[in-house]
């Protein structure tokens, strides 16, 4: 796991981009930072820029590293968004719109800077966004169509950043998104959107139905359906010709590190390209059975993406712990010993202090021993309680980047 985030450094990712020559920025240069990773982005890309930086910001989740020097350092909330996120959005817009023609907006993007960087559309009130992105993650909604509703009830979402731009636009992301889809990073505030209000009205019917989401939401993307409202900027906008974007690192990357630490001590190791996505409990026991049962050398499958929890109990957990808790059974019946770790990059797995979870062979024996159930525990969404209770929790503490779910299964013949 280390390997992994050694791989997917916000810095050594900023600076290897930079350092190829050819990513077109030319002064003066204003820059906003925003995600998990903001700090790290815009520390290296200060070392590395060749032109003066006229302003710069950097939002980013509470504790996170400190901004470089000539930076403003903004705190902000995640995941639900909240009066810092709204305060972060107007001066990031206030940056942008200062500057020139002649000028080079940079924007440096990783996970979170959804909901760090928040602006409600007119007629809603950030309550109004909080209660619709609750619901969203409670139904289990992906990413996908979270930001298609965030688009839809933004004034700074959905390409409408870089449309406040008179100069160039540049954006280098970290992407946390399964297929890097550029408009899916961060709700792509700097690209075009081809999501309409009515893909967003399809999604709340599909998460519960309008009817349980705030009146003032549902309203606006009623009407903005209806054509009452300006649509996000759509590709070919001109608008966005002089905006560009260039993603310098995902999970793919993270992937090659752990593979390359796990040949090193000897492993015989397979990379599922295919990525990890679907509900958290189907995804555990499914990836197990990606293990060979006849080995003769020690094996590493190594997968990674993003899964999604459907809350119907009052737990406690997070989706790599609950992807870690579903395999428990699959793994008590493999023949040789194997250990599972999922773990988020960013080192923050749902509400808990974890970034996710170790489950292995001996795991439901030693459940038992304790008393406790594992199906218990997946029905009450309380993968947290179980896992610590075993000491089977892996903390890291933010780590500064954030590229989506790992997961890494060792076993011996």
């Amino acid at each position: 796991m280390a390997a992994a985030l050694g791989c997917v450094d916000a810095r050594r990712l900023v600076s290897a981009a930079l350092a190829r020559g050819d990513i077109p920025i030319t002064g003066p240069v204003h820059v906003v930072a925003a995600g998990k990773a903001s700090a790290g982005m815009a520390s290296a890309f200060a070392t590395a820029c060749e032109f003066p930086i006229r302003a710069g910001i950097v939002i980013g989740p509470p504790h996170s590293a400190v901004a470089p020097p000539s930076f403003t350092m903004l705190e902000s909330a995640h995941p639900v968004p909240d009066e810092r996120s709204v305060r972060a959005a107007n001066a990031a817009l206030a940056l942008v719109r200062s500057v020139p023609d002649d000028g080079t907006l940079v924007v440096l993007l990783s996970g979170g800077a959804s909901a760090l960087m928040a602006l409600p559309a007119e007629g809603l009130t950030l309550e109004d966004k909080q209660h619709v992105t609750r619901l969203l993650l409670r139904a289990g909604a992906d990413i996908h169509a979270i930001n298609c509703v965030r688009k839809h009830l933004s004034a700074i979402k959905g390409g409408r950043l870089a449309a406040a731009c008179a100069g160039r636009v540049v954006t280098l992301a970290i992407s946390d998104v399964v297929g890097d889809p550029p408009g899916a990073i961060a709700s792509g505030p700097t690209v075009a959107d081809p999501t309409s209000f009515a893909d967003a009205l399809a999604v709340l019917d599909r998460a519960g139905s309008r009817a349980v989401y705030p009146e003032a939401a549902v309203r606006r993307l009623e009407a903005g359906a209806a054509a009452a409202h300006d649509e996000t900027p759509k590709p070919g906008d001109r608008r966005l010709v002089r905006s560009t974007m260039h993603v310098v690192g995902s999970r793919v990357d993270a992937m090659r590190g752990a593979a390359d630490a796990a040949r090193v001590l000897g492993y015989d190791v397979h990379v599922v390209d295919e990525p990890v996505v679907d509900e958290a409990r189907v995804c555990g026991p499914r990836i197990i059975e990606r293990v060979p049962r006849d080995l003769v050398r020690p094996h590493c499958v190594i997968s990674s993406g993003e899964t999604t929890v459907t809350v119907a109990g009052p737990g406690r957990g997070g989706r790599n712990q609950e992807l870690a808790l579903s395999a428990v059974d699959a793994l008590a019946r493999r023949p040789r010993p194997t250990v599972l770790a999922s773990v988020g990059t960013d080192g923050v797995d749902g509400p808990t202090d974890a970034a996710g979870a170790l489950v292995d062979s001996t795991t439901a024996e030693r459940a038992a021993v304790r008393g406790l159930e594992p199906l218990e525990y997946l029905g009450a969404n309380d993968a947290w309680t179980f896992f610590d209770a075993l000491g089977d929790l892996v903390r890291t503490g933010p780590t500064g980047t954030n590229v989506g779910d790992l997961q890494v299964i060792l076993t011996t013949p």
